[in-house]
């Protein structure tokens, strides 16, 4: 799956990569050491997750984040 990350909300982001490791959010989050109302309210917009959470969710669920100049 190829997602452009500028046409996305952060909190999509961070759905549609859950989504595509097939975990719910409790077992998404905890594969960081957060909670599943940290993933919840992320996914609702509510808050906003740090970059290298991002990272920290990429490398461990085998997910390449590509940045191109346009």
């Amino acid at each position: 799956m190829e997602i452009k990350a500028n046409d996305y909300e952060p909190s999509e982001l961070l759905r549609f990569i859950r989504q595509a490791t097939n975990l719910t959010q409790k077992e998404f989050a905890k594969s960081i050491n957060k909670s599943k109302d940290w993933c919840q309210s992320n996914e609702l917009g509510r808050t906003n997750y740090l970059f290298k959470d991002l990272i920290e969710l990429a490398n461990k669920h085998d997910i390449q984040i590509i940045i191109r100049k346009k």
